[in-house]
């Protein structure tokens, strides 16, 4: 399955000068409403990892297709190998790989609009923004700001189903 994990920037620096962790921070994350098992995904999955792209549009542009069996640090395996290590993982148990990104054979990524593979995570984008250009120019999502986020198949069918959200007030 895919997931949005969102995170509350502005809140984060003072959940964390507390001590207290995220919490008000990490609201609750979208999952997408199709899970899969690996068998269903065909020669896609291979090394304990989905080799495709993770699809996103950031208010209906284009902001990434990143694949996400390249870059990936540790696969699927090695990451329920080091949970199950300090606590029991039962049936339903869902264990999340992190950003999906890619080098694209730089130090950096790339933006789509600048030839790339693009992002899946809006602060990695700014980071590799202040990193080159000294200061972001991509900002965090606003209120009415939307994404959407899909995986497809081979033959351009959607395999999960899509997240689609917009930020709207609580």
């Amino acid at each position: 399955m895919l997931v949005n994990d969102v995170s509350l920037r502005g809140l984060i620096p003072g959940e964390l000068a507390k001590g207290f962790g995220f919490f008000q921070s990490k609201p609750s994350s979208a999952f997408s409403p199709v899970a899969v098992t690996p068998d269903e995904l065909g020669k896609a999955w291979h090394d304990s990892k989905v080799h495709l792209p993770l699809i996103s549009h950031y208010n209906r542009e284009p902001f990434g297709h990143p694949n996400a069996g390249v870059d990936m640090t540790f696969d699927f395996a090695e990451l329920v190998a080091h949970a199950a290590k300090t606590r029991p993982l039962s049936a339903g148990c869902i264990v999340g790989s992190g950003t999906v990104s890619n080098k694209q054979g730089t130090e950096f990524g790339t933006s789509i609009e600048e030839g790339g593979v693009g992002y899946s995570c809006i602060a990695e984008r700014r980071m590799i923004e202040t990193i080159r250009d000294g200061q972001p120019t991509t900002s965090f999502m606003r209120f009415g700001d939307s994404i959407k986020i899909e995986m497809v198949d081979d033959n351009g069918q959607s395999i999960f189903g899509t997240i689609e959200q917009t930020v709207e007030k609580y």
